[in-house]
């Protein structure tokens, strides 16, 4: 996490931005170029391996590509219509497909060189969340027998500022359900998931979708849409709430995501359930946040990265609001008794996402 002072109204805040390497985009795809398709390949290279094996297994005909974005490419937009306004024109290595919002599903179907179903989900922040419930249902109608599937998001004046206009971003690193919050950090990132029918050590166990359309910005103050959405991964997973072994939250540090979500979770989970929200790590990847977040759960299940089934503490000033109902914030290093995690993301326009997995 950095500090971040270039909002327009002249306060600053916290960001989660990426600082490894990134590769550059082909040449011959130079038309998508932009740092959102960048960390898509950088994902991309972590599993592309198995890719090359599922191609040879299904043909590239049977491997689809669904990606879950709230940004694209609008960072590479923003710098090409600073240069329109000051030189009266773009620059030459712009192109519109750089920041159109369907664009990431496209170039990293050519960037995998596979052929299947591809399109992009842009449902804010449960995008990528509902990227990998519409891979599932591809492989169960036999549409695909792979899917590449993810998100990618990446830091851009327009959200910032945005949410800078909903005083929701914090000057501080956020601190979700803490009495002491005072908003949210933005991040990027970019995660990306081989779904098939192939036999894995971890697999997707459960999705649950809703929509409840309460407000265009706030989540509705009761969490139906949300606790449909749970119930509904759960059905679907066929397991009962005490079932599961930790939830990754959506713990944005906002006060009314906090109450609401707090509110769910005490409702169907209770105070035993082991959560945490990883924002505070890496910001609010917005619609990248749905994989980045499953991603987390993906690792803590995995034997190969992590042997000892620890899971790190709920980053926070330990201070948790009395006004809110109570849920089991990990406070400390916390080893891991059952192999059903969940993940959830309750995005704007009230979509919501509810995924879990499981390890054998």
């Amino acid at each position: 996490m950095e500090q971040y002072d270039e909002l327009i109204r002249g306060n600053h805040t916290w960001i989660g931005k990426v600082s490894s390497t990134l590769l550059e985009i082909p040449a011959k795809l130079s038309n998508y170029d932009c740092r959102n398709n960048r960390l898509l390949i950088k994902a991309f290279q972590q599993i592309s391996d198995e890719v090359e094996h599922l191609k040879s297994l299904y043909g590239k005909h049977r491997i689809g590509v669904i990606i879950g974005t709230s940004t694209s490419g609008i960072k590479t937009g923003e710098a090409a219509f600073k240069h329109y306004i000051h030189d009266d024109h773009y620059p030459s290595s712009f192109h519109y497909l750089q920041q159109e919002i369907g664009s990431g599903a496209e170039f990293l179907a050519q960037y995998a060189d596979v052929v299947g179903s591809c399109y992009t989900i842009s449902t804010a922040c449960s995008s990528s969340g509902k990227a990998i419930a519409v891979a599932e249902r591809l492989i169960q109608s036999n549409m695909c027998d792979a899917v590449i599937v993810g998100g990618s998001d990446s830091l851009c004046q327009l959200t910032l500022d945005g949410f800078n206009s909903l005083d929701l971003l914090s000057p501080e690193i956020c601190k979700p359900f803490s009495v002491n919050r005072s908003g949210i950090n933005i991040g990027e990132g970019s995660a990306l998931f081989l779904l098939s029918k192939e036999p894995s050590p971890i697999q997707l166990l459960g999705t649950g979708e809703s929509s409840d359309g309460y407000h265009i910005t706030a989540p509705d103050p009761k969490g139906t849409g949300a606790k449909i959405a749970i119930n509904k991964a759960l059905g679907s997973a066929n397991i009962n709430a005490n079932e599961i072994g930790y939830i990754n939250l959506h713990g944005t540090g906002s006060e009314q995501n906090d109450k609401m979500e707090s509110q769910v979770i005490h409702e169907i989970f209770g105070e035993n359930t082991l959560c945490s929200s990883t924002k505070p790590l890496i910001g609010h990847t917005l619609g990248a946040s749905g994989a980045l977040e499953l991603g987390f759960c993906w690792l803590l299940l995995s034997e190969k990265y992590n042997k000892n089934k620890i899971i790190p503490p709920h980053i926070w000033d330990k201070s948790p609001d009395p006004g809110l109902p109570k849920i089991n914030l990990i406070s400390e290093l916390t080893k891991w008794e059952k192999s059903i995690f969940m993940s959830n993301s309750f995005a704007f326009g009230g979509s919501n996402i509810s995924l879990i997995i499981k390890t054998k």
